[in-house]
């Protein structure tokens, strides 16, 4: 990070975006580059009111003006100095360059025995929020000064990856000054908010190989749980329980996919989850806190304790193709040799979810086949037989979110679904009326209560076990 800065004893840092390096000392002379905030220069001389400079980025050598840069001494009596500045600059948006280029001239002055943790949580601060800015929607002239700015931390050594998520860029600090945070004797402020820089889902490649996400999780994990939140202020006390909820649903589905238990896990997210206080729920976690809590629902049948399948109309399930699980319905004339219907699925299927109306004619079943995206199997007896229909969350691309049987209408071919999902980056959560033949929304509303049919008949076992609810 600090190999880039001069060796000399004095440098000059840019203040102020479009700067001009000129070829002599003056105004009319012709520009050599332009320069951003947070570049640093060699001082090599001074000439009337302009400052003789190279800048070893550009490898360009010029002129600029001594009032629009800051002569930085590179002693290490002037170490407080810079960390003051640091201090100053760390929540100002749009100075997160400046703030990265004092912080690494800070660390070049300072003896050993005076870095500690917080310069690197204010580094790490700033780079990531950078990055969001840069992941954001900017106009043309935004982004162009955005851009510049990454150019300039990536000269200081700081690493921003970019994914593509979704269609759009999604870009993120690589962490190395939150690790490092971690690793040194820190606060329980500085340690959550490291721990949450390194642990966003959304900062994963996408690419990642199973096994190695698998990993990852169980990394995160660890992270979050050395983060002692009971000195931390409730907002930021709410964002690691946020986060715990998040990575420890991610935990109980890749279990269950590998066929292990998966019920602790599942149960540590709602526990999570549950200890969220959303009285102190800063507006810009709502969203994160409302995601964690799909994550949370949509393997919540993990947690619950297997029971003694019921007579009549049920499922069974058996292996299919290597990875797949086929799911048989049975009932007391029909066993799996012969069974009413049956689908086969790379997803894993909730056979505790199973549940079947009074007249025997129709069953759901949650099946999830993604991490954060589950599905309602519906199989229903026709005129021409059986039939097996999928409500997914939402009509689009899977990305995050669950349909669940909340209840049957008695007398009726209706179903009571509940369904959350995030669509355009938001979380919509919808309470509907279902007819089974047709799959048509006959009734939908935001709240269960609003609707009188789903209001008197919704499942008791669903409105006591359910987080739609929460």
């Amino acid at each position: 990070m600090l190999a880039t800065l001069s060796a000399a004893a004095a440098i000059a840092i840019v203040t102020r975006d479009e700067m001009q390096l000129r070829a002599a000392p003056r105004d009319s002379a012709p520009s050599q580059a332009v320069l951003w905030q947070g570049d640093s220069l060699e001082i090599r001389g001074v000439k009337m009111e302009y400052l003789q400079v190279y800048d070893h980025r550009r490898e360009r050598a010029g002129y600029v003006r001594m009032a629009q840069v800051r002569q930085i001494d590179l002693a290490p009596a002037a170490a407080p100095e810079l960390k003051a500045v640091v201090r100053f600059v760390r929540d100002t948006p749009g100075a997160e360059a400046l703030g990265i280029g004092y912080a690494a001239a800070f660390l070049k002055a300072a003896p050993a025995i005076a870095i500690d943790a917080e310069v690197f949580d204010a580094l790490g601060s700033m780079a990531e929020r950078l990055a969001r800015r840069a992941s954001s929607r900017l106009d043309k002239r935004s982004e162009a000064v955005v851009a510049a700015h990454l150019e300039v931390v990536a000269n200081y050594g700081v690493i921003i990856r970019s994914y593509e998520r979704e269609g759009a860029i999604q870009l993120c600090y690589d962490g190395e000054a939150f690790r490092r945070v971690l690793a040194m004797a820190s606060s329980p402020a500085q340690r959550a908010s490291a721990a949450l820089g390194l642990t966003r889902d959304e900062c994963i490649d996408p690419a990642l190989p199973v096994a190695q996400r698998n990993a990852l999780d169980q990394w995160r994990a660890e992270v979050l749980d050395k983060v002692d939140v009971k000195d931390l202020p409730e907002h930021v006390r709410n964002r690691v329980y946020t986060r715990r909820a998040a990575v420890w649903s991610s935990i109980a589905f890749e279990l269950a996919r590998k066929n292990a238990a998966p019920a602790q896990a599942a149960n540590r997210a709602i526990l999570e989850l549950a200890s969220v206080n959303k009285a102190e729920l800063a507006e810009e976690d709502r969203t994160a806190y409302a995601e964690a809590a799909v994550r949370a629902g949509s393997v919540r049948w993990a947690a619950e304790a297997p029971v003694a399948a019921p007579a009549g109309l049920n499922v069974v399930t058996r292996p299919g193709q290597p990875g797949e699980t086929c799911v048989l319905l049975v009932d007391a004339q029909h066993d799996q040799r012969a069974p009413l219907a049956s689908r086969c699925t790379y997803g894993i299927v909730w056979n505790a979810s199973a549940r079947a109306n009074a007249q025997a004619y129709a069953l759901a079943l949650a099946v999830q086949p993604l991490d954060g995206w589950r599905e309602l199997w519906l199989f229903h007896r026709g005129a021409g037989g059986w039939r097996i229909d999928v409500l997914p969350p939402a009509p689009i691309e899977p990305t995050l979110g669950y349909a669940e049987f909340a209840g049957w209408v008695p007398g009726s071919p209706k179903v009571l679904v509940a369904r959350e999902a995030r669509i355009e980056g938001r979380i919509k959560r919808a309470f509907e009326i279902v007819d089974i033949d047709s799959l048509a929304v006959e009734k939908s509303a935001d709240r269960p209560d609003a609707l009188s049919g789903f209001y008197r008949w919704q499942d008791p076992a669903w409105k006591r076990q359910t987080l739609s609810l929460r």
